[in-house]
C-alpha cells in the first residue's frame, strides 16, 4: 500500500521553503468518524481512497505524470521525453536534481524507496532504500552516492552470505549515472532471489511497481476486461449483477467467435505483423513443453473493443470478442456500440473486482460519468474496501464528492497553482472544516483554493 510520495522539481512541482519536496499523504489525519475507510494494522493508519481537486492547469495530472514517471524510471529506465520534465517555473531547475520517494506497506514490513536525477543530463546522482519502523527509527538497507561511486548495504542486505554478491553488482554500476540499482537487481536475477531470501525486499519493491501500482490516464482504458473472460456462469451472473448497480442497463454478456483480422483491424501493418509473430512464437513455446499448461489466453484491448485469443496445444487459435445484451432484448451490442459512459463503467469495474493488494492512480475519475454515477462509484468502492486492503486515488472535478456523509475531511486534497506556475499540494484536514459545512458549496467558492479565476472576456466599456 502507498503511504507517502514525495516530489520535486518535476512538472509544475518545484520546492516548498527550506528546499522540502512537495508530498501527498494516504497516512489518515486525526478525523475520527468513518473509520472503516482506514486500513489499520496497529502500528500505522492508512486511507484507502483519495480525491484531488483543482483548476484546469492546477497540477492535478503531473501529480499523476510524476507518480508513473517514477514507476517507469524503475521498471524501463529513463523514458524518451524525460530531459523536459523537470519544472519550468525557474531557469536555474534544468541542473538541479529531481526528487522521486515513495513509502510503501509491503506485508509486515514498511520500507521508503527513493531517487534523485538530474533528468535534463540523464544522470541519476543517489538512490537508497530505507526500512521504516513502528517507533519510528529506521534502518539503511542501501545508499548509493553515483557522484563518489559508494555504496553502502546494512540491515538484512548486510548479510554475511549476500553483502559479497550485491558488492559484486553495485561495483559493476558505481559510477553508472544511466541506471539504478534496483532495476538493476531486477533484470534477469530470477536465480538471485531463490538462493537469497534475505534480499527479497529489492524484488518485492519492483514487483509492487510492475503489477500493484496501477496508473490510468484520460486517454488510455483502465481495463483490458479481463475480468469478463470468465466462462463460469456464476462468475458472469457476479459481474452482472455488479453492473446493474450502476443503472447503465446491461443485463448479460456473452463471448463469440470473431475473426483474428477483426482484432487486428485499425492496427498499422508493422504492428500486425509484430503481433502474429508474437502470437506464433508463444504457440511454439506452449507446445514445446510436454507437461506445462494445455491453453494460453491473451488479452487485447483498443478503446473501441475487446478481443480474446485463446491458444491451445491440440486445437487452432480461437479469437473471441464481448457483446452485450441490454434488458430483456434479444439483441447482443458490440462494445463499440456502447456509450462512452458505458464503457467508462465497464473499465472501472476492474477496480472493483481486482481484489486486495492494488493502488490505483485514476486521473480524471468523472470523464463521462453522471455525477450520479461518479458518486455511487466512491461509494460502491467504499464498500468494498472495508474489508479489502486496496487503495484509489482520484483526480476530479466532481465537487458533489466533497460530502461527510461519503468522505473523510483527510481524503480529500487540493493541487493549487501559485502565480508563478509552481503546484502546491494539501489536503482539507489542514482547514479543520465542520462536519456540518457544505465543502462543495465553500470549494466552489475559492474558500480551499484549487479553482479557476477567471478575467472579463468582454471588458465592459467605460460610458
Amino acid at each position: 500500500m502507498l503511504i507517502r510520495f514525495n516530489v520535486k522539481n518535476v512538472l509544475s512541482f518545484s520546492s516548498r521553503p527550506e528546499n522540502e519536496s512537495e508530498e501527498f499523504s494516504m497516512i489518515a489525519g486525526k478525523v475520527r468518524s468513518k473509520k472503516e475507510h482506514i486500513f489499520d494494522d496497529g502500528h500505522i493508519k492508512l486511507l484507502k481512497f483519495a480525491a484531488i481537486y483543482g483548476a484546469n492547469a492546477a497540477g492535478k495530472s503531473n501529480l499523476v505524470k510524476a507518480m508513473n514517471l517514477m514507476k517507469t524510471i524503475v521498471l524501463r529506465g529513463l523514458p524518451d521525453g524525460h530531459t523536459e520534465k523537470y519544472c519550468k517555473t525557474q531557469p536555474d531547475n534544468q541542473n538541479k536534481p529531481s526528487y522521486f520517494e515513495m513509502e510503501l506497506k509491503l506485508g509486515e514490513k514498511y520500507y521508503s524507496y527513493g531517487f534523485e536525477v538530474i533528468l535534463s543530463q540523464s544522470k541519476f546522482i543517489s538512490e537508497w532504500l530505507v526500512e521504516l519502523h513502528p517507533n519510528n527509527e529506521e534502518t539503511v538497507l542501501f545508499n548509493r552516492d553515483i557522484e563518489e561511486g559508494t555504496f553502502e548495504f546494512n540491515g538484512e542486505l548486510a548479510a554475511i552470505s549476500l553483502v559479497d554478491k550485491l558488492n559484486v553488482y553495485a561495483e559493476d554500476i558505481a559510477t553508472d549515472p544511466s541506471v539504478l540499482f534496483l532495476t538493476l537487481m531486477n533484470t534477469n536475477k530470477k536465480t538471485f532471489y531463490q538462493n537469497n531470501l534475505n534480499a527479497a525486499c529489492l524484488r518485492d519493491i519492483y514487483v509492487w511497481y510492475a503489477s500493484h501500482l496501477d496508473i490510468s490516464y484520460p486517454d488510455q482504458p483502465v481495463s483490458n476486461y479481463a475480468y469478463m473472460a470468465k466462462s463460469d456462469r456464476d462468475q458472469v451472473e457476479d459481474v452482472c449483477r455488479l453492473i446493474a448497480a450502476f443503472g447503465i442497463g446491461i443485463t448479460d454478456y456473452r463471448l463469440v467467435e470473431a475473426p483474428l483480422e477483426k482484432a487486428l483491424n485499425g492496427v498499422p501493418k508493422q504492428n500486425q505483423d509484430q503481433i502474429l509473430a508474437n502470437l506464433e512464437q508463444k504457440l511454439a513455446e506452449l507446445r514445446a513443453v510436454e507437461n506445462g499448461p494445455s491453453r494460453l489466453t491473451l488479452i487485447m484491448r483498443s478503446h473501441t473493443n475487446f478481443f480474446m485469443i485463446t491458444l491451445s496445444k491440440t486445437e487452432d487459435l480461437k479469437c473471441q470478442t464481448i457483446e452485450f445484451r441490454h434488458a430483456d432484448r434479444e439483441t447482443y451490442f458490440n462494445l463499440e456500440e456502447e456509450s462512452d459512459g458505458t464503457v467508462r463503467i465497464l473499465d472501472l469495474l476492474e477496480i472493483l473486482l481486482a481484489g486486495a493488494g492494488k493502488t490505483f492512480v485514476l486521473d480524471e475519475l468523472d470523464r463521462c460519468l453522471h455525477p450520479a454515477l461518479t458518486y455511487k462509484f466512491v461509494e460502491t468502492f467504499l464498500q468494498l474496501a472495508i474489508k479489502q486492503d486496496i487503495q484509489l486515488i482520484v483526480t476530479t472535478h466532481e465537487s458533489r464528492l466533497m460530502d461527510f456523509d461519503l468522505l473523510r475531511r483527510d481524503e480529500i486534497w487540493f493541487v493549487d497553482k501559485k502565480k508563478n506556475g509552481e503546484s502546491d499540494i494539501y489536503s482539507l484536514e489542514e482547514y479543520n472544516a465542520r462536519f456540518d459545512q457544505k465543502i462543495d458549496k465553500a470549494y466552489l467558492e475559492g474558500r480551499y483554493g484549487g479553482v479557476p479565476i477567471f478575467n472579463s472576456v468582454f471588458p465592459v466599456a467605460e460610458e
